[in-house]
């Protein structure tokens, strides 16, 4: 493969045909994707294989922080412009997306629940709102592929729960490692899933097995969600990444379809940001009624996020907890 890489911002040119040196000028041209630097983010242009990858690298505790959340914006609104700007009869970037993470068995916990917490016992329902519409904003932008003629894909290498899950659900597909979990923990402080867990389950499952999912709690394991229909492809562990590759390589010829194929369904069955923002808005004032039992439950998953890092990153843990 041949990638443009955030940390170094230059590309590798060896083994490159024209058409690749081609794409690789234009990346090198545009609104710089590959030459952007994020505190959270790294990106890399696999110009070979015409694949855009985003790899989550958060600082501090890997969920949906203001920082990590403000980063996907501004790659998101990068990709929209770099597409934009490009002059007639030029070749696209790339034609696929994937987000990863690079935290080792974690793709992300979710939402902030010491934030939440804070916000509640404080009765801040703006903040509350804020938060959500912010999260949401981002979302849809995945939801609706940036606004560029892509493909978008989730690779999921290990915990997605919470808000990670609903993230992973906004991408056009699901590409999970078999025995990575996938859930909606929300239930267990007496809450639901605010930020498109409802929309996107609703619209890839019956309402009935929607529901159950969300209040139910339950962790599942990629296995049994590709079962469900969720997960759309499946792969051994450890293979994740070589997995999402492998479906690109050979569906690359049939980009045009799959890409026409997601604009139909995003016709026929859209997720629009006035019903994310509107289901937001619901979590938001349900956020306010819960107790302070609640609260104390939420505090004790946020104590378990930190138990759950230590165990992956002790180094990173160590730092955070001496700030």
């Amino acid at each position: 493969m041949t990638f443009v890489r955030t940390t170094t911002g230059r590309s590798t040119l060896e083994h490159m045909t024209s058409g690749q040196m081609s794409r690789n000028t234009l990346a090198s041209h545009l609104p710089d994707i590959a030459g952007s630097r994020f505190a959270n983010l790294e990106i890399e242009v696999d110009t070979q294989n015409d694949t855009c990858w985003c790899f989550m690298q958060p600082v501090g505790r890997p969920s949906y922080s203001h920082d990590l959340m403000n980063d996907i914006s501004q790659m998101q609104h990068l990709i929209t412009d770099t597409f934009a700007a490009l002059p007639a009869g030029m070749p696209r970037p790339f034609s696929w997306f994937v987000m990863a993470s690079a935290v080792p068995g974690i793709y992300n916990l979710g939402g902030d629940l010491g934030h939440f917490a804070e916000r509640i016992r404080q009765r801040d329902l703006g903040a509350l709102r804020h938060y959500g519409h912010v999260a949401v904003e981002a979302i849809h932008r995945n939801t609706i592929a940036f606004d560029a003629p892509v493909v978008t894909m989730a690779l999921v290498q290990g915990d997605a729960l919470g808000g990670g899950f609903e993230h992973a659900l906004s991408f056009d597909m699901i590409v999970a490692e078999r025995s990575a979990k996938l859930g909606l923990p929300e239930i267990l402080f007496n809450m639901f899933p605010g930020m498109g867990a409802y929309s996107f389950l609703s619209r890839r499952m019956d309402r009935a097995r929607a529901e159950a999912l969300i209040l139910s709690g339950r962790i599942h394991t990629a296995e049994e969600l590709h079962e469900m229909g969720v997960v759309d492809v499946l792969a051994e562990d450890g293979q994740g990444q070589q997995a999402a590759q492998d479906y690109i390589a050979r569906h690359g010829r049939k980009f045009n379809a799959h890409h026409a194929t997601y604009r139909a369904r995003r016709r026929v069955n859209p997720v629009t940001l006035d019903e994310l923002r509107d289901v937001v808005d619901i979590w938001a004032e349900a956020a306010l009624n819960l107790t302070e039992a609640d609260l104390r439950k939420m505090d004790r998953l946020c104590a378990a996020q930190d138990r759950r890092l230590a165990a992956t990153q002790p180094a990173k843990f160590e730092m955070m907890a001496a700030e």
